[in-house]
């Protein structure tokens, strides 16, 4: 393979994976924790906290801190995870890539 097609290949690849982030990007991701859920952007940006208010206490600020924590990084897996999908075919496994 000559350098020039070498090169046009790289290019298609690139062109392909930023298409592939972009629609990552452009999902939402819902983390559910008990009473908490969240709304992260393919971005990791948190758009949007829902607290079940009729499930909570006011002893349960502490509980509810927890929960948020679990909700989002169920979300930031859940993009983890569509990204090494979408993503893997071009990295072949070098995670945190992207």
């Amino acid at each position: 393979m000559n350098i020039q097609a070498m090169m046009k290949q790289a290019q298609k690849m690139q062109k392909d994976m930023m298409k592939e982030k972009e629609e990552i990007d452009q999902n939402t991701f819902i983390g559910k924790s008990s009473f908490v859920t969240v709304e992260v952007k393919g971005t990791k940006e948190v758009s949007r906290v829902v607290i079940d208010a009729d499930t909570l206490e006011k002893d349960d600020i502490e509980a509810l801190q927890d929960m948020l924590v679990v909700a989002l990084n169920d979300a930031n897996t859940q993009i983890d995870k569509m990204t090494e999908e979408k993503m893997g075919k071009y990295t072949k496994g070098m995670s945190g890539l992207f």
